[in-house]
């Protein structure tokens, strides 16, 4: 990928972002912090509590992600093992979702498949609202012009 193709990659992601944490009712360190376990097949408390040493401190933060169901636990303890976790399917089609928006995918503007366009929102909705409809035009814009090349 060239830097301008990363570059333009990266363009929506606040858009993005705030559309994914309104959806899916996840915060932004949470998500985050998916970004970087998914990278990991499998991984230990140690790995998780490596990486969430960068954000603010919260004490049952894996077992919330887990009764919120982004995580799973792959093994159990017993028998002197460790206890493995993984991204759970939920989690696996939110982030491959993610990446498809970011790589050009529209985000739907309908109010049942975005919480952003319902009616009653506070106004930093409806500018990202505003943003999202912004970002969709470019997309499909970008997409005409490959097919005239």
């Amino acid at each position: 990928m060239k830097s301008k193709q990363l570059r333009d990659y990266l363009k929506y992601y606040r858009v993005i972002r705030h559309f994914f944490c309104a959806k899916y009712k996840i915060t932004y360190p949470d998500l985050e912090l998916l970004y970087f376990l998914s990278s990991e097949k499998y991984f230990g408390r140690e790995d998780f509590d490596k990486y969430n040493e960068l954000f603010s401190w919260e004490d049952k933060k894996l077992y919330r992600l887990i009764k919120d169901g982004w995580i799973d636990t792959f093994r159990e303890h017993k028998s002197g093992n460790k206890v493995i976790y993984k991204i759970s399917y939920k989690g696996v089609r939110m982030l491959d979702s993610l990446y498809n928006k970011l790589s050009g995918e529209e985000i739907p503007e309908a109010p049942s498949n975005n919480p952003l366009f319902h009616k009653n929102v506070r106004y930093t909705s409806k500018v990202y609202r505003n943003m999202i409809k912004e970002m969709n035009a470019f997309h499909k814009e970008q997409r005409l012009k490959g097919e005239d090349s």
